[in-house]
């Protein structure tokens, strides 16, 4: 007899673990109802997936229009957009983001960024291109460099540096979250800044920090890709941007109701 075989024997004599395994009574059989698992439900439980490479050369594309809602409340009522999407690999994309807001008939900003993006981490990607304002009184083109991606504890981060070729740059700084109150309704608050390195007298901004907005929106998804949302937007301007808004007779600062809705394909 081998050693091997003279320690199981041993093991058994001795009541030790592989006798108990041994010794154990056979599993009670299930309830009549429950229904004996099949071949058939072993293949819907472990279907054969074939996903797509890492990194690999297929093109696909995706547009969101995060938020597309008419707004009241201080100040006169109007409508907002803004949109973005890409259309690439996986890790070379086009990106284009299109955001504005008309209030009391008049355009406040509309803008368009046309971008490339690059991967250089799991969750972020780095992107450079042009941003044009089009504004009918007061356009502007400029570069623009940044980051997007999703910071630890999933917050959605966009960083941007725009250079005018006027020589005039402003840091523009976006976070949102979205909070999963149920499988359907979701809460998303956002913050958003911009920070200026030189004064545009045309447009009312002055050096330093310009602008700020908070928003919170509740949304209910109908289908994962429609969700009409309500929520409250709050916008105000500091030190000499707020100094211009109120030499021309504006406010600086508000709040606004928003109705709108969220989609994507």
């Amino acid at each position: 007899m081998t050693t091997r075989a003279c320690l199981f024997a041993a093991m058994l004599l001795t009541g030790g673990p592989l006798a108990a395994a041994a010794q154990e009574p056979p599993p009670a059989p299930l309830p009549e109802f429950i229904a004996p698992v099949t071949e058939a439900d072993r293949e819907a439980a472990f279907p054969d997936v074939h996903g797509h490479g890492v990194h690999d050369n297929a093109v696909n594309y995706f547009v969101l229009f995060d938020q597309f809602e008419g707004q009241a409340g201080d100040g006169p009522g109007g409508f907002s957009w803004d949109t973005k999407g890409w259309i690439g690999q996986d890790r070379n994309r086009l990106w284009f983001r299109a955001e504005g807001e008309r209030l009391g008939g008049r355009f406040e900003q509309a803008q368009t960024n046309l971008l490339y993006g690059r991967a250089i981490a799991r969750w972020w990607e780095a992107t450079a291109g042009v941003r044009l304002d089009t504004l009918p009184d007061t356009p502007r083109t400029a570069v623009a460099l940044g980051v997007q991606g999703l910071a630890p504890y999933w917050f959605e981060v966009e960083a941007s540096a725009y250079v005018e070729f006027s020589g005039r740059a402003h840091l523009r700084i976006e976070t949102e979250y979205d909070l999963l109150l149920t499988n359907r309704l979701v809460l998303q608050p956002l913050v958003e800044f911009e920070i200026y390195g030189r004064a545009d007298p045309e447009r009312g901004l002055d050096a330093g920090l310009s602008t700020g907005e908070l928003g919170l929106r509740l949304r209910y998804h109908l289908r994962r890709e429609f969700a009409p949302y309500v929520g409250v937007v709050w916008s105000r301007k500091f030190f000499g941007t707020a100094d211009y808004a109120k030499r021309a007779g504006e406010a600086a600062s508000g709040a606004r109701l928003a109705v709108g809705v969220r989609f994507w394909m």
